[in-house]
């Protein structure tokens, strides 16, 4: 299948490798099925591109490579929803809002995404621990560690 996305144009890909949410991000709610495809070979950068709305695409980071100490613990229902057990065996992601300056770009580690790389179910949850905000600036994080990064979670 082909799909029309912001920031790649047009790009071939199979229904295996979309991100099925099972419920919307926070204020887009019939926006279900996503492609993340990464803006380099790193792969800590992501664009989440909507499969329904060709302009609708949201710049992810792997939150391990800004933080290795990162640790968000799902509650039991939502584990349940994506279909594990615990939340280790998930993927995250976290949103990333850009500006310029790029370290003024925020990052929000209170509500990252969580997917389930085997069945690629994914949703957006809000983490009950105070220690993470949903505006962490970039140039909070410092130099940046390969130590404790986690592998591709891409479906």
């Amino acid at each position: 299948m082909k799909i029309k996305t912001r920031y790649f144009g047009e790009v071939e890909c199979t229904q295996d490798e979309l991100v099925h949410f099972v419920k919307g991000l926070y204020g887009f709610d019939d926006e279900l099925e996503y492609l993340l495809v990464p803006f380099s070979p790193e792969r800590t950068l992501f664009s989440m591109q909507s499969v329904k709305t060709p302009e609708l695409a949201f710049v992810l980071m792997d939150p391990f490579s800004l933080d290795p100490a990162y640790a968000p613990v799902l509650q039991e229902e939502e584990l349940k929803s994506l279909g594990v057990e615990k939340s280790e065996d998930l993927f995250f992601y976290v949103l990333c809002a850009t500006r310029e300056p790029v370290p003024d770009s925020t990052v929000n580690m209170k509500c990252p995404i969580a997917i389930n790389g085997d069945t690629c179910r994914a949703m957006q949850v809000i983490l009950e621990t105070g220690d993470y905000h949903m505006r962490h600036k970039l140039a909070e994080f410092g130099k940046q560690s390969d130590d404790g990064r986690q592998e591709d979670g891409t479906c």
